[in-house]
């Protein structure tokens, strides 16, 4: 009953899985592309993707149902529209950016827009599924460091197969995501301790998560979408400081799908149960 529970939501687990990886992995580029000297290729191959997960999103984000079947989320429909707006301007100034990137350019102006038409789809989407302010505040928080990291993880993993064609490129890229990257991880065990310790969004005592019906989730979430992913996420960037990139990405990619599961089972404990975590 539980799992089904989940399944019945899968739209929008599709939702914020599509949408962390376009507008995490878009942060991502804009981060190689000015605090590092990340190669054209890779920036332009990275924008790209986010451009076309942005796109994807927006697919999924017109097949929402109105309502979340047997769930204690109630969508609410006046954030529907903008919402698919903004990810559409996402999708497409995202591959005007591409273009830019590709002739060259910085397009600082454009970036910025691109980013804020997806911060702008998730701070909707929040609206729409947290109950309004003040309580949306806690689920904003929670997409925006999902996206994070499920983006992060994604461009880091692309980043190291540039390393594996061109050995000569200076490692400070790679370990500057890899950092980055472990430190939005070490942010979600934080929230993790914060969401079960104090009910915040989920209305739940304080810890009943840990023990309640949806316990084996939950404790998937914390051990196989935080924990694995945090020790993951170090190893990975201990190997790029010492430019050990086969090893680095070959440990990315354990981690975009250990990170990706975790998103997965976030999501869905969302919007299956009403419980952050």
């Amino acid at each position: 009953m539980v799992g089904q529970q989940i399944g019945q939501n899968l739209a929008y687990v599709n939702w914020v899985v599509l949408t962390g990886l376009a507008v995490g992995t878009f942060a991502a580029v804009l981060v190689g592309r000015f605090r590092t000297g990340a190669t054209k290729g890779f920036l332009t191959f990275g924008s790209l993707c986010a451009a076309v997960f942005g796109f994807l999103a927006y697919l999924a984000d017109t097949a929402l149902p109105a309502s979340s079947a047997g769930s204690p989320i109630t969508p609410d429909p006046a954030f529907d529209q903008p919402r698919g707006l903004a990810l559409a301007a996402f999708a497409g100034l995202g591959l005007a950016y591409t273009i830019a990137l590709a002739r060259g350019g910085r397009a600082p102006l454009l970036a910025s827009l691109t980013l804020a038409a997806g911060g702008g789809a998730i701070l909707l989407g929040s609206l729409g599924w947290g109950g309004g302010l003040p309580a949306a505040i806690p689920l904003l928080v929670q997409l925006a460091v999902l996206a994070l990291a499920t983006g992060g993880v994604f461009a880091a993993m692309i980043l190291g197969h540039w390393y594996l064609v061109t050995p000569k490129l200076p490692e400070a890229p790679l370990v500057l995501l890899a950092r980055l990257l472990f430190t939005v991880v070490a942010l979600q065990v934080v929230l993790f301790v914060v969401w079960i310790s104090t009910g915040v969004g989920s209305g739940a005592r304080p810890f009943e998560p840990l023990i309640g019906p949806w316990a084996f989730f939950v404790w998937l979430r914390l051990l196989i979408g935080l924990v694995f992913p945090l020790v993951v996420s170090w190893a990975a960037l201990q190997t790029a400081r010492t430019r050990s990139m086969e090893s680095a990405t070959g440990l990315l990619y354990i981690d975009v799908g250990a990170i990706a599961a975790g998103t997965i089972l976030a999501a869905g404990l969302y919007f299956g149960a009403g419980l952050l975590v």
